[in-house]
């Protein structure tokens, strides 16, 4: 992977976290809840309509985990705007080293709350917000351009 293609992948996984937020920002309001408690039932699989969105306190939090992945998304676009071309390879460690900080934590706390169904949706994600970021990405000598660069 070039460093273009990298800065590229790095918006993508910006769209994916960050699209989650406004979901469960939504759920703050019982009228945009549906969405947030659909979205909670399928992932705590089967679909089967138990999980309620009617407890101001879930309510809340919904609000509060939609706030932290919309900035988190936001975060990680910006990282990849204006900070990728200066510092590319720390860039990269960076949001890898967030992306399994959240599946840990977050795979960790749906086993211990009786959703460990979760954990699979959570193996779904991180493999396509981590795309070829596993990767280091190629760096080409002075004299070879991208185009010119021996495919991988």
């Amino acid at each position: 992977m070039t460093q273009r293609q990298h800065k590229a992948w790095l918006h993508i996984t910006a769209l994916i976290v960050g699209s989650f937020g406004p979901v469960f920002a939504l759920g703050a309001l019982p009228e945009t809840a549906e969405p947030a408690r659909w979205s909670l039932d399928l992932l705590s699989w089967p679909l089967d309509g138990n999980i309620s969105y009617s407890a101001p306190t879930t309510r809340f939090l919904s609000a509060l985990t939609g706030g932290f992945l919309f900035g988190w998304g936001v975060l990680i676009w910006f990282l990849a705007a204006r900070v990728h071309d200066l510092a590319p390879e720390p860039v990269r460690q960076a949001v890898l080293a967030s992306l399994l900080a959240w599946f840990l934590l977050d795979s960790a706390g749906s086993i211990l709350s009786g959703n460990a169904i979760n954990v699979l949706f959570n193996i779904l994600v991180l493999l396509l917000a981590v795309g070829p970021l596993w990767r280091p990405h190629q760096v080409l000598p002075p004299t070879q351009s991208p185009a010119t660069a021996p495919k991988a």
